[in-house]
């Protein structure tokens, strides 16, 4: 989103961090794995101090690199809850987290994350998004059914490579982030800002 020379600035400044969080930054290189990346990573991390969350819930957890963040940032007793539909994924997420020190923070949950979020009922400080584009707008209702006051909702890939500015959205996932943003940008119940790092955070504050 921004000019190759500023990201290379912005990562030169990035403190050190978890051997475990570069082993995964590696494989996701490899792989071609969508991640986060250390950038937004230490926003959701400095996000999740600022709020002085004690429970968080990813909608969408891949092998656990965002819930890395989430669980350093969370004090003692605190606790990310981790969905994917991919057993696979949520095995390798928890030996991520076993080996970076964290797992006793981290809960795993298998199936559709716009299910299972229906089956909880505790509030959450912080609800951090990543499903499949199409599905975004589904999860404005079921988040805010589970986000305490004054909780945050993050939601990756707000700029969606660009796509967000063609008219009409060239493709379904294209669309779902268009209509996401909309309805979030006026929905009475969140204050939200989209931060244009990476592909696009949006954070909402909810009233």
């Amino acid at each position: 989103m921004i000019e190759p020379a500023l990201e290379t600035y912005l990562d030169s400044l990035l403190p050190a961090r978890n051997p475990v969080l570069v082993e995964m930054e590696e494989r996701a290189g490899k792989e071609d794995f969508p991640i986060v990346g250390p950038k937004v990573g230490r926003l959701l991390f400095i996000l999740t101090r600022l709020a002085r969350a004690r429970r968080v819930l990813e909608l969408g957890s891949g092998f656990g690199y965002s819930a890395c963040w989430f669980a350093q940032a969370l004090s003692a007793g605190g606790e990310v809850h981790l969905t994917d539909a991919s057993a696979q994924n949520l095995d390798q997420a928890r030996d991520y987290l076993r080996r970076a020190g964290l797992a006793d923070k981290a809960r795993f949950h298998q199936g559709n994350a716009l299910e299972l979020i229906d089956q909880m009922s505790e509030p959450f400080d912080v609800v951090f998004s990543d499903v499949d584009k199409e599905d975004y707008p589904q999860t404005i209702d079921k988040v805010a059914r589970v986000l305490g006051a004054g909780g945050l909702f993050v939601t990756d890939n707000a700029l969606w490579y660009g796509k967000v500015v063609q008219t009409p959205p060239p493709d379904a996932a294209t669309a779902g982030v268009v209509e996401f943003n909309r309805r979030l940008a006026n929905d009475q119940r969140f204050d939200t800002a989209i931060v244009p790092l990476r592909d696009g955070l949006a954070i909402a504050l909810k009233r």
